[in-house]
């Protein structure tokens, strides 16, 4: 494409990409690597910038990226335009927008927070949102309420509004034919989020997710496991006494199924125990590592 302004069908598109109109269709649905505009007639048409992220994408599979991540990147260099001037300006709109969202929710003001969301959504990758925007803020939230700056009904209000967000991105997470993961929270653990949006970031790589969440009993996650005949099975928890009593049950496990344990509360002693593996990144990029190592 010399002209930048040139807008083409996504045959022409696939003709000089040499990937099949299928691929790109997936990449623009899955990973929004492609912003067709739309005529009258609702063809969709691509711009220079679509074949320019593409091609990005395409290098960075060849060098053993995953593809999740290489879509990061790609939509990543383009938003930054390459310099190092604007890469500060875009870690500054994510940095802006987790404000403009602390500000929402805690002025309990539901619209302006999902409009912040929708800005993120859009502009984004929904990897870079939950990596550099919903994930901290959680942890944040969390100390600021441990600390008593920031009420209970203020964190509940937060927590529920992203609730509902992250419960959207994973509606349809269990079908498909990939591999079969169980996330859940051991007993009294109730802040599963993060375990919420890392299962996201797992079905967007292929994983079918069955999702037990908050406060799961050993014995049903044991039960599940084996009915499900699940290929992976991850607990997480924000403080090690949740896993404290669970040593035996979890090594049972962990010989008849892949285990891991994530989250703060999980340990390098407790994983070499019960022979599980240690989730120490955050969610997305422990789940955009699992994806690459199954």
């Amino acid at each position: 494409m010399t002209d930048p302004t040139a807008l083409l069908r996504i045959g022409e598109l696939s003709r000089r990409l040499g990937l099949s109109d299928h691929v790109l269709r997936a990449w623009e649905r899955r990973y929004g690597l492609l912003r067709p505009v739309r005529t009258a007639g609702g063809f969709r048409l691509y711009s220079a910038a679509d074949e320019t992220r593409v091609r990005r994408m395409q290098a960075l599979l060849a060098e053993g990226v995953s593809a999740a991540e290489a879509a990061r990147q790609a939509l990543a260099e383009d938003s930054l335009d390459g310099s190092s001037g604007d890469r500060g300006a875009g870690r500054d709109a994510l940095s802006d927008a987790r404000d403009a969202l602390d500000r929402a929710l805690l002025d309990l003001d539901e619209p302006a927070a999902q409009a912040v969301l929708d800005r993120l959504f859009t502009s984004f990758t929904v990897e870079t949102v939950l990596r550099d925007v919903v994930v901290p803020y959680l942890h944040d939230l969390g100390e600021r309420w441990e600390r008593g700056t920031v009420s209970v009904g203020q964190e509940h209000f937060a927590s529920n509004v992203l609730r509902g967000r992250l419960a959207g991105l994973a509606r349809g997470w269990g079908h498909g034919h990939g591999p079969r993961a169980i996330l859940a929270c051991p007993p009294g653990e109730l802040h599963d989020l993060p375990l919420l949006a890392f299962g996201i970031v797992l079905n967007r790589n292929g994983w079918r997710v069955g999702y037990l969440g908050a406060d799961t009993p050993v014995g049903e996650l044991l039960r599940t496991a084996g009915d499900a005949r699940a290929d992976l099975v991850v607990l997480a928890a924000t403080t090690p006494d949740r896993f404290d009593g669970l040593a035996r049950p979890l090594g049972r496990l962990a010989r008849t199924v892949r285990l891991a344990l994530g989250g703060r509360g999980a340990t390098p002693a407790l994983a070499r125990r019960v022979g599980a593996e240690l989730l120490s990144d955050d969610p997305v990029t422990a789940a955009e590592r699992l994806s690459r190592e199954r």
